[in-house]
């Protein structure tokens, strides 16, 4: 069974691109969320393997969802895939403990190993950039 993916993106049209990319790459999309709180939400109720989360979101942002995330739900995995691509950002997502940080101009070639890599049973999680 292939891991459960949330995808959390305050941006509809994001969402349905990454949804098409990994479900074309036979992985199973849970469920979808647009803001940190509704991925939190998400979380409870879908009990997802691995959270795709955006940074700079409306109502909490993917770091403080993250934060979240981790105090509930600590074996879920967790990507950052976004703009924001700042050492700052990068130093606030090792503090948080997220197992990858993929900026958004890299989704070409970094996302899916990303994602196989963090949904991998006995995989290494890949590096932070």
């Amino acid at each position: 069974m292939s891991a459960r993916i949330l995808v959390v993106d305050d941006y509809q049209v994001a969402r349905k691109t990454i949804r098409s990319l990994l479900t074309w790459h036979s992985m199973h999309v849970c469920g979808e969320a647009e803001n940190g709180k509704q991925a939190v939400e998400k979380v409870k109720e879908l009990n997802p393997d691995l959270v795709l989360l955006d940074i700079n979101m409306p109502v909490m942002n993917g770091v403080q969802a993250a934060y979240e995330i981790r105090r509930i739900a600590p074996s879920t995995k967790i990507i950052f895939f976004t703009i924001h691509d700042s050492p700052e950002t990068i130093a606030a997502s090792r503090a948080i403990g997220v197992d990858a940080f993929i900026p958004k101009a890299s989704a070409g070639t970094q996302l899916i190993p990303a994602v196989q890599g963090s949904a991998g049973a006995h995989s290494a999680p890949p590096a932070v950039a």
